[in-house]
């Protein structure tokens, strides 16, 4: 198992959810954390646990982003108008990672951000390869045309457990994808709840 894998299940474990919804999730056979100390009963979660535990899960889901990335999207997120947890939401889905993975392009958000690394993506035609970059609303996503024929992609598209969500317009004939626009909370496909609003919590005293 790769360490991209065996992370991407331990997130998972840890948290005690599968928070991908994937068939192969451990949490569906084994709902206690990784660990010798992973079967002890858990204890009732404080406020503090709590807010760290959404904040947890939700940087999790986007690839297990480092601390300091997550923290400057969420500065971000309370420097724009509006309301900050939707403000955050619309940030994460709006990086190339997550719209290549949201288009059904590759089978996970680990896969999605190697495989911009790798530079088998375009944004209206240039070629970017930093999994961080922002699409903006109406960016044409394309897989190039040397990596459509790619075993991953293919098999992706396949996927059942997941569906396009409907702010993103996606051609899998032409691997094509248009950000429509930038969703809410409510229009993102969470297989589990998100709670940024308890991730403003914990940053509002951390």
């Amino acid at each position: 198992m790769t360490k991209r894998t065996s992370a991407k299940y331990k997130i998972d474990r840890r948290m005690g959810e599968n928070i991908w919804g994937r068939p192969k999730s451990p949490v569906n056979r084994r709902e206690y954390g990784p660990g010798q100390h992973g079967q002890r009963r858990k204890g009732k979660l404080s406020d503090f646990g709590m807010q760290l535990r959404a904040k947890q899960k939700l940087k999790g889901y986007y690839g297990d982003l480092t601390e300091k990335q997550f923290r400057k999207i969420f500065t971000e997120a309370e420097r724009v108008k509006g309301d900050t947890g939707e403000n955050l939401i619309g940030l994460l889905e709006r990086r190339l990672d997550a719209v290549v993975y949201r288009a059904k392009f590759v089978p996970t958000v680990f896969a999605a951000r190697q495989f911009v690394n790798h530079g088998h993506v375009t944004v209206n035609g240039k070629k970017v390869n930093i999994p961080s970059y922002r699409v903006k609303e109406g960016d044409i996503i394309e897989v190039r045309d040397s990596s459509k024929q790619n075993v991953a992609v293919l098999d992706a598209i396949g996927l059942a457990e997941r569906d396009v969500p409907d702010y993103m317009d996606v051609d899998h004939s032409k691997m094509s994808a248009t950000f429509v626009r930038t969703p809410g909370l409510g229009d993102v496909p969470y297989p589990v709840m998100m709670e940024p609003n308890l991730v403003i919590e914990y940053y509002a005293q951390n």
